[in-house]
């Protein structure tokens, strides 16, 4: 199977290709700084790692791109580089939730020896809140078990009291979110796994995704922001000043 993936969800910039030759699975695996930065370096690093492996664009099965959630101009560059790519080479989309990318590199890196289990998954959304979303794996097949939603890091107790099942917590929060954590139940044991959304993760998640018939054609293809506001309008911030106004008289 031929695959281009590539994820600019956070500060990393992860670009992956993958290629069946002559009945062999080969790779190659590019990683940057993402965000905003991958509005410039994305499609130059990519077509640098198509040349690599000699691959065409119309000769991919699908381009994967890390759909989020995440930064939000990362989001809109990877996804506006998958339609345009797909589009111009005539090749289906494979969006791939980013937290789902996080857990399969978790259990990729950290439970690879074991069969199964349940990840819940977290990434810094900022604004004193987090990403989550929690996966069961089985024989390398994945189960969403709750979709991706904010939550404020000092309430992951509740969360996990609501799954009611034992889970390996992974992600990029650890250390920023480390005081509110700290105070939490969850984080004791066992130890969280620090993991991000890569590109090779997405390549192994592919399979299962192709199988289940979410590729979609490049205009259809968007991006899964979870948290759709992040700024007050200039109405809601005078109707909120007036309101700070009258509470002080």
């Amino acid at each position: 199977m031929n695959l281009l993936a590539f994820d600019t969800t956070t500060q990393t910039m992860s670009i992956a290709v993958a290629r069946t030759l002559d009945g062999h699975d080969l790779q190659w695996q590019h990683t940057g700084v993402g965000a905003a930065q991958a509005s410039c370096d994305l499609i130059p690093a990519i077509l640098k790692l198509m040349q690599r492996a000699q691959l065409r664009l119309d000769e991919l099965d699908a381009i994967c791109f890390g759909q989020g959630p995440g930064a939000f101009t990362g989001l809109r560059t990877a996804c506006a580089v998958a339609q345009g790519l797909a589009m111009g080479a005539g090749v289906p989309v494979l969006p791939i939730n980013s937290l789902l990318a996080i857990a399969e590199e978790a259990r990729h890196t950290a439970l690879e020896t074991t069969p199964r289990g349940i990840i819940t998954t977290m990434l810094d959304a900022r604004m004193d809140e987090v990403y989550i979303a929690s996966y069961a794996f089985d024989a390398g097949q994945w189960t969403e078990l709750q979709e991706a939603r904010l939550l404020a890091p000092q309430n992951l107790d509740a969360y996990l009291d609501a799954l009611a099942k034992p889970c390996v917590l992974a992600g990029n929060v650890f250390t920023v979110y480390h005081a509110q954590l700290a105070q939490t139940r969850a984080c004791a044991a066992p130890a969280p796994v620090t993991a991000l959304p890569t590109a090779a993760a997405m390549l192994r998640l592919a399979p299962q995704a192709l199988q289940e018939g979410h590729a979609v054609r490049a205009k259809d293809a968007l991006p899964c922001y979870v948290r759709d506001k992040v700024a007050q309008t200039t109405q809601e911030r005078n109707t909120e000043k007036a309101a700070a106004l009258a509470s002080a008289r």
